[in-house]
């Protein structure tokens, strides 16, 4: 005779095989506009050029994208406490992504508004606060496709987001940056990228309202959010091999510490016009809208680790290539490959933390390791800051790809593929 406990998992995997076709298809166009309004605003082109165009200072860039970061520390940890004890999720999930986007709104409200000085105040809050309810959006967003979508065809499903999003993200930042920036449309066009961004990414929320959402099989108990942060080192304690990945991606964060001045580096060593500016981020999106597939398709045959050790390496090398950069086409191979290392690294580390340990504690995972991101990504910028302030470009590129390296090798060494630890 069945145990109950089989014959629940059985039913709820009946469930998920089937509205597979329904909820792949609602995951992939959430990807194509839901990512591509976020993407337009998180490229390392538009609102690094428009917080140095309000304020001058490339200490202001960092400490605007460090303060987006620090939203992102605590905020997770919300998130699993708001949905680890609940059978469904859809709602919060829809919630907490419509928050979030937002605060592009007042982004772009505040560049048309507000005065250069009110406005660099009012980016710079609103891109704390997306922070802050991104951090619990991706926590409840990431969970929800852990249950709708199985193990073994997440890297096709998580590759054909990043296609499609890459794909419309990069023809809208030429668009945005060769018409609205270059013509300051409707006299900010700044402001205006941010507003398409906002109507892009409400429209992607409003398809994750069509999932057909199963009933959770086994939860965590309600816990505050206290109680979720002080469950974080027996988290570590009793996975080691998540532990280890824990560490690695942390420190991989450090190389988010340059991506705010990479564009101010470029402004360095040529002129870069509003049309320019579109080709670059065009570059940078549309590289992994290309690759990410191939990296999802690598993932499910033979893992997602081989893929994030692949792809950190190629990020290690892109920044080794940009001490080298001294004109457009240069700068325009530099995004390509940080946009191919970076696309595949991000989606093979989003979708590791979902193979370690027990199901029940995905949320706790996501919070625990996206708070040690954040927290890096939000000390990165400002720590970039200093050693420009007191160093050079150089020095920071150099930093990044030491602490990366570090990170590598944790990678290769110490992290096993966490799907022969089922086997």
């Amino acid at each position: 005779m069945q145990d109950p406990q089989d014959r629940e998992n059985t039913k709820y995997q009946h469930q998920v095989d089937r509205h597979f076709n329904r909820n792949a298809t609602v995951q992939i166009l959430n990807g194509m506009f839901g990512q591509t309004g976020v993407r337009l605003v998180q490229a390392p082109t538009f609102v690094p050029a428009y917080l140095f165009e309000l304020s001058g200072s490339d200490f202001v860039v960092g400490l605007a994208r460090s303060l987006e970061a620090s939203g992102r520390v605590f905020s997770p940890f919300l998130g699993a406490s708001l949905i680890g004890h609940r059978e469904r999720i859809l709602n919060t999930t829809l919630f907490l992504g419509v928050l979030m986007r937002l605060q592009i709104l007042g982004m772009a409200m505040a560049g048309f508004l507000l005065s250069n000085v009110q406005a660099l105040y009012a980016v710079t809050t609103f891109l704390a606060l997306m922070g802050f309810v991104q951090g619990m959006s991706q926590v409840t967003l990431n969970s929800l496709r852990a249950k709708v979508v199985p193990v073994k065809r997440r890297g096709v499903i998580a590759g054909a987001r990043s296609f499609l999003a890459g794909l419309t993200s990069a023809l809208l930042s030429y668009f945005a940056g060769a018409y609205m920036v270059e013509n300051n449309f409707l006299g900010n066009g700044y402001a205006s990228v941010f507003l398409l961004a906002f109507a892009i990414g409400v429209a992607g929320m409003a398809i994750i309202a069509f999932t057909r959402e199963p009933p959770s099989v086994k939860v965590r108990d309600r816990a505050s959010t206290r109680e979720v942060v002080r469950s974080i080192p027996g988290l570590l304690r009793d996975d080691p091999a998540f532990a280890k990945f824990f560490l690695a991606r942390a420190l991989a964060a450090f190389g988010r510490m340059a991506m705010p001045f990479y564009i101010l580096y470029a402004a360095t060593r040529m002129d870069i016009s509003g049309s320019e500016l579109g080709m670059l981020t065009l570059v940078w999106m549309i590289t992994p809208s290309i690759t990410n597939m191939v990296w999802g398709l690598l993932a499910d045959s033979k893992g997602h680790r081989i893929v994030m050790v692949s792809t950190l390496s190629l990020w290690i090398s892109s920044n080794l290539l940009l001490l080298f950069v001294t004109e457009l086409v240069g700068m325009a191979l530099f995004f390509a490959l940080m946009g191919l290392a970076r696309g595949g690294f991000v989606q093979s580390g989003q979708n590791l933390i979902l193979e370690f340990g027990r199901v029940e504690n995905v949320p706790l995972r996501l919070a625990a390791s996206s708070a040690a991101v954040s927290f890096i990504a939000a000390v990165g910028p400002v720590l970039g800051g200093v050693i420009l302030a007191f160093s050079s470009y150089q020095s920071l590129f150099i930093t990044c790809m030491l602490l990366q390296g570090l990170a590598l090798s944790i990678l290769i060494f110490a992290v096993p593929e966490p799907r022969r630890l089922r086997s």
